[in-house]
């Protein structure tokens, strides 16, 4: 095995859409954990997020797209009510099972989670103030131009587009941290090879120059971790 290379054709377990419902679940659910230790989205939130819907001095909607089990819009939207900022959130995602778990953490106030992807709220005319996402672009390859492209086409404001950074460092630790939080779950098998799959900053940076000059900064808010910053075109 060499992290040398970023490795598009490992397959994630989750992805499997005849996967074990009950360990999908399970994982779906612990990575509010997992996120709060590594995503680095705090210094994210912070740093970028905060001060943007701050600077806006009316209400603000935000868009987390693919928005697994909920974790990360919840936890962004409890901070914001908290600092007195008045958002809307939406989570969507395109994978039934996702959505069933994001729902089951019941009402988050000013809140809503969708059955779609980018694509759907584009044709819809959907636009938001920030749009936002977590571990979704190691999923992505050919994929990739259009996913950012949709992305900033949703947003007014700020987009951030927030994955690991692919280091044998990062292997490694996470091989080892991982072992309290692995046992009834995917995380052990599919952290790693979602750090296989990642992007190292130059990569990502280089490929989003590519397919939209002059639009995107790829920054390291916290080791380990990317940051795709753009501004919307909405």
């Amino acid at each position: 095995m060499s992290l040398t290379v970023r490795d598009d054709r490992l397959a994630e377990l989750m992805d499997d859409p005849a996967c074990d419902p009950d360990l999908l679940r399970a994982t779906l659910r612990r990575f509010g954990t997992i996120n709060r230790l590594v995503s680095g989205w705090g210094v994210v939130y912070r740093t970028q997020l905060r001060p943007h819907l701050a600077s806006l001095g009316r209400p603000a909607r935000v868009l987390d797209i693919g928005s697994g089990g909920g974790d990360l819009l919840e936890r962004l939207a409890l901070a914001a009510r908290r600092d007195g900022l008045d958002v809307t959130w939406t989570g969507i995602d395109p994978d039934p099972r996702a959505h069933e778990v994001a729902m089951s953490r019941g009402p988050i106030d000013n809140a809503k989670f969708r059955i779609a992807d980018a694509a759907t709220l584009v044709r819809e005319g959907e636009t938001y103030d920030a749009v936002l996402s977590n571990h979704v672009l190691h999923h992505l390859s050919d994929e990739l131009p259009a996913f950012a492209a949709e992305s900033l086409a949703l947003s007014r404001g700020i987009v951030l587009h927030s994955d690991i950074a692919r280091s044998r460092l990062a292997y490694g630790l996470y091989a080892v941290g991982i072992t309290p939080f692995a046992p009834g779950t995917f995380l052990r098998t599919d952290g790693l090879r979602s750090i296989r799959r990642s992007y190292t900053r130059s990569e990502l940076a280089a490929l989003l120059e590519g397919s939209s000059p002059g639009s995107w900064t790829v920054r390291t808010p916290v080791p380990f971790r990317i940051v795709a910053v753009g501004h919307g075109r909405a």
